[in-house]
Order: structure tokens, then C-alpha cells, then sequence
């Protein structure tokens, strides 16, 4: 038989598989998980919706409210990678399985605008000239002209 020393080598070894509920297995290095939010700390840019490949991320900056869509999510980490506040990061762990169709909504505080404050205005020319008086040139007598 040509399959004996296999079977009978594959019989006394290790199962190769994991019995998964019981033993889970560490995530590697860089996994790409969950995706959480910190809301606290997000500034209602938008830079993840317009980073994000599949649309899933929807940001309203009046409202303070900030939406994904996790069945539509690839987790692909675009959003984390250009969020300028690092308020975006990825768990080690799986989202758990869902039923139905999900949008996790996220409700903040934006922050409030920045009063402008203006500099004082530099003086033009033609401001400078409405501002000091007119000299009146008086016109100077000619030379051999009529008395």
C-alpha cells in the first residue's frame, strides 16, 4: 500500500487545526480589527469620509453626529491612518457576527470656530490722500503777459 506511511505517520502527530471556541489563536502584528472611535476627541473634519474606499463613513459637522456603516466597513484602515487627531483605531478582535443591516452612530460636541481676530488695516494711498488736507497751488504770474 502506498498510503500506509502517511496514515500511520498522520495518526500518531498533533491534530494540525485548533479547537477554536476553546483555543484562540493571538492576532498578528498590524491586525485590522473592530473599528472604534473616540468621539471626544474628533473634530468633525471629514478627512475619514473622504479617505474611506466604500463610502461607509458619514460625518455631520453641525449636527456633532458621526456614522459608519459596518456592513459596508472592509476595515481597511484608510480612515485611521489619515484621521488627523487619531481619534479612529482598530481593536485586535473580530466584530461579532450581526443579523441585520447596522449603522453604529456616534453623537459629540463639535468644536465651536475660532474667533478670527483682524489685524489693523494698512493705510492705502488713496486712504492716506482723503485723510490729509488738499494744498490749493496757486497759479504763478506770467511773464510779460497783460497788465
Amino acid at each position: 500500500m502506498l498510503f500506509t506511511p502517511t496514515v500511520i505517520k498522520n495518526l500518531l502527530k498533533k491534530p494540525v487545526t485548533r479547537k477554536y471556541p476553546y483555543e484562540v489563536r493571538e492576532p498578528f502584528p498590524n491586525f485590522r480589527g473592530e473599528l472604534v472611535i473616540d468621539i471626544d476627541q474628533c473634530i468633525f473634519c471629514g478627512m475619514c469620509v473622504r479617505k474611506c474606499p466604500c463610502q461607509c463613513i458619514e460625518v455631520d459637522k453641525e449636527a456633532g453626529t458621526w456614522a459608519c456603516d459596518l456592513h459596508e466597513c472592509i476595515s481597511c484602515g484608510y480612515c485611521r491612518d489619515h484621521c488627523p487627531t487619531k481619534c479612529l483605531s482598530m481593536k485586535d478582535t473580530h466584530r461579532k457576527p450581526l443579523l441585520e443591516k447596522t449603522t453604529w452612530i456616534e453623537q459629540g460636541t463639535p468644536p465651536k470656530p475660532k474667533k478670527k481676530v483682524e489685524a489693523p488695516k494698512a493705510e492705502t494711498k488713496v486712504e492716506a490722500k482723503k485723510e490729509k488736507p488738499e494744498v490749493e497751488k496757486k497759479a504763478a504770474p506770467q511773464k510779460g503777459g497783460k497788465k
